[in-house]
């Protein structure tokens, strides 16, 4: 077994560990376990005597400190699920080695092509080491790429003792993919103060915000009768949900928007003519913004349903997660510690926000504050991810600079 970042990352990725938004059980889909057995057993194997994976598919494990002062306790956390939106059973990574620049035609499928002008930030990897698939399923770097990170930086501190650091935990969570990756967790046996997510893209970033998140679900009640018989008394759920999807604002989109701006966008939609589902999710990055946006959205059914008599609706918002900055903000010296360390490890740092959410999002109302760190991994959820050696191996590096400047500055 050999303990290079990459080597790790190849090991995992061709592990399938798909997680199934339609299950009930947790994890979701039990090949996720497959995966977190691995982990244990290299962690297992690196010195980490309590690694384990328990029912509910989370790895524990802990580094012991070697540092005489209290140090806050610090956790390292990656997810080992990969999303349901593309195939990731027989992922056959590929390594563009001493990239020259320009694009990357995947050989299992050519009509995909990694493309310059699509991915800018392959201009940053000229010289470097890609990894891409074969272009028929994802690749995994979302977040395989964390948790080989964290694996490769236990190591270095286990062998280094010279690398003075105070106790140090590692979580490696199943089904984030599907907003679930927290919701066995038991952060009393974990025992962490502060921790960071390691799923982050470009090399140098660390986000301490992100978008906050409502699910709706709108069921339409309408008037089904004999179509022969339909005049002026049948009110058809089908085209009532129709209607409402039509009066969106186009300018308040995921198409359409960016930055700090949130959206409203439909994700399902069943039907007959006696009754119809919609589902949206909400985001923005304030609390005000989500209830703008929910507002507006019930507005819009209230207006189209009101040209419909016989018809009724109901209205469900369900929280998803909260902008993470809220709780960070109290505690400056988790993103503080981290900005030096990824300075210490060569690169500016770049503080930004996430549009989208991760683990960190509901471990920091939770109480475990929890900042995202790059991972390295880019174009996630599709055939065209990739990654390269390099950014992985800067993002080991932080690591190892992280748990020094915690002990430093105790």
């Amino acid at each position: 077994m050999t303990d290079t970042v990459l080597d790790r990352f190849l090991r995992y990725v061709v592990i399938d560990t798909q997680s199934d938004p339609s299950s009930s059980t947790q994890p979701t889909t039990g090949k996720q376990k497959d995966l977190g057995r691995v982990l244990v057993e290299e962690l297992l194997t690196i010195g980490l005597a309590d690694a384990h994976l328990d029912e509910h598919g989370y790895v524990y494990a802990t580094i012991p400190a070697n540092s005489d002062k209290t140090v806050p306790v610090i956790c390292f956390c990656s997810h080992m699920d990969t999303a349901p939106d593309f195939s990731g059973t027989g992922v056959k990574p590929q390594i563009v080695t001493n990239y020259a620049g320009g694009d990357i035609k995947l050989i299992g499928d050519p009509s995909r092509v990694i493309r310059v002008a699509e991915h800018p930030e392959l201009n940053n990897q000229i010289g470097n080491d890609i990894v891409t698939t074969d272009g028929t399923t994802l690749l995994g770097a979302d977040d395989k790429a964390g948790l080989a990170e964290i694996m490769t930086a236990a190591k270095i501190l286990v062998d280094n003792p010279e690398i003075r650091h105070g106790t140090i935990k590692l979580l490696f969570t199943p089904d984030e993919e599907v907003g679930r990756g927290v919701n066995k967790v038991d952060l009393k046996k974990l025992g962490a103060d502060f921790a960071y997510t390691m799923d982050g893209e470009t090399a140098g970033h660390i986000e301490d915000e992100t978008f906050s998140a409502d699910g709706v679900e709108i069921g339409i009640s309408g008037v089904a009768i004999h179509p022969g018989f339909a005049k002026d008394r049948m009110e058809n759920a089908i085209k009532i949900a129709g209607a409402i999807i039509d009066r969106l604002p186009k300018e308040i989109a995921p198409e359409t928007t960016e930055g700090k701006q949130g959206f409203i966008h439909p994700t399902g939609v069943t039907g007959s003519m006696e009754k119809a589902s919609l589902s949206f999710i909400i985001r923005d990055f304030t609390d005000e913004g989500l209830v703008e946006k929910e507002t507006m959205l019930e507005a819009i059914v209230e207006e189209v349903i009101s040209a419909y008599p016989g018809s009724t609706y109901h209205f469900q918002v369900k929280e998803q997660y909260r902008n993470m900055k809220v709780v960070l903000d109290r505690h400056p010296e988790i993103v503080d510690n981290a900005i030096e360390a990824v300075r210490r490890a060569g690169m500016t740092p770049v503080r930004g926000s996430i549009r989208g959410g991760t683990d960190g999002s509901r471990l920091s109302f939770m109480g475990l504050p929890c900042p995202n760190i790059f991972a390295g991994g880019h174009a996630f959820h599709s055939p065209l991810e990739w990654v390269s050696r390099q950014d992985m191996e800067k993002a080991v590096k932080t690591i190892v600079e992280l748990a020094r400047v915690w002990e430093e500055r105790a």
